[in-house]
């Protein structure tokens, strides 16, 4: 019984396809991660590499005493590349040795693979899901455009609401509809062709656009209502029916039967739109740090093990040393 003026307007179309639409899945902060956490576990490698003295080896094993010549085959280049092979889930013919870097390496290999799977689920949804563009959201959209032209039926209600508005920017849609009198229609079914041979927004009661888009998917009501009011039943004055009648639409509201009625001639099986039909405009969203920012957290914790790891190899070597040199002392 209730109802008010809403925007019946075309079913908005795809969206175009993006040169860098492959980059839609993760949102632009996580890309920035990822390259900051790049450059930084390939830094953090490169460092521990060096604090470990596991990674020092001998590159002639028929030399053994040759302390002069070890290597490490982490350097800065080589660090840098070890991780990016792993990121891209290839093989490397650098392993680490010591505990530290193979800390690095395997929280390292875990990003990654949360990552790439996150990603490749959700663009599978990007691709999949349809993405479609509406030129209008709400009145106000309409009402600061000139491209879509809108009109009411003429000599109508809602034709009158705008004419004989307040509110400014209903008094400005008012004056475009007066300068283009070629958008006002003469029936709801004139409006609805218009509509749908698009840039057209046709305003109109929301109980006929319910009814429209209930049987059209091509259509869809943009936006809430302009204004809200009601249907009522006309009596003489003072008549004994006007409570009868009150107390009987209240009742009907009451027990549903009103919602019944609604349903039987607005949504009648086989001649509405289904579900499926009516949903096109799902959307996947691209991956923020709520979403997938314990990852991160997860790495920095692995790389402050790995330091500390490196930090006691360093000492239990360092520790080695002294001793196998205050052995020879004593001899």
């Amino acid at each position: 019984m209730n109802l008010g003026i809403g925007i019946l307007f075309k079913m908005p179309t795809h969206a175009p396809t993006r040169l860098f639409s492959f980059m839609s899945p993760l949102a632009v902060d996580i890309w920035l991660y990822v390259v900051a956490a790049y450059v930084l576990v390939s830094s953090t490698l490169f460092i521990v590499a060096r604090f470990s003295p596991y990674e020092w080896i001998n590159p002639h094993p028929c030399i053994p005493d040759a302390e002069s010549i070890k290597i490490n085959q982490f350097n800065l280049a080589d660090s840098f590349w070890f991780t990016v092979v792993t990121l891209m889930k290839q093989g490397c013919d650098m392993n680490p040795k010591s505990m530290s870097t193979r800390i690095i390496g395997a929280i390292w290999w875990f990003f990654t693979l949360i990552l790439i799977s996150s990603y490749t689920a959700n663009l599978a949804a990007f691709l999949t899901v349809e993405r479609i563009t509406t030129p209008i959201e709400s009145v106000e959209d309409l009402a600061h455009q000139s491209k879509i032209r809108y009109g009411t039926l003429r000599n109508s209600s809602t034709m009158s609401f705008f004419r004989d508005s307040k509110f400014p920017i209903y008094q400005k849609m008012w004056q475009f509809m007066e300068k283009h009198p070629e958008n006002f229609v003469t029936s709801y079914e004139e409006g609805r062709k218009r509509v749908l041979q698009g840039d057209y927004a046709f305003l109109m009661e929301s109980t006929m656009i319910d009814y429209m888009v209930q049987r059209d998917c091509n259509l869809v009501q943009i936006g809430g209502l302009l204004d809200s009011k009601g249907y009522g039943i006309a009596t003489q004055m003072g008549s004994e029916w006007k409570d009868k009648i009150s107390l009987s639409i209240l009742g009907l509201q009451e027990n549903g039967e009103l919602q019944m009625i609604y349903d039987k001639w607005w949504k009648s099986p086989g001649l509405t739109c289904t579900d499926e039909l009516k949903n096109k405009d799902g959307k996947a969203n691209p991956l923020g740090l709520g979403n997938i920012g314990g990852v991160f957290v997860v790495l920095l914790l692995g790389l402050v093990a790995a330091m500390v790891s490196a930090f006691l190899e360093f000492m239990t070597q360092r520790s080695r040393q002294r001793t196998a040199l205050a052995s020879i002392m004593l001899d």
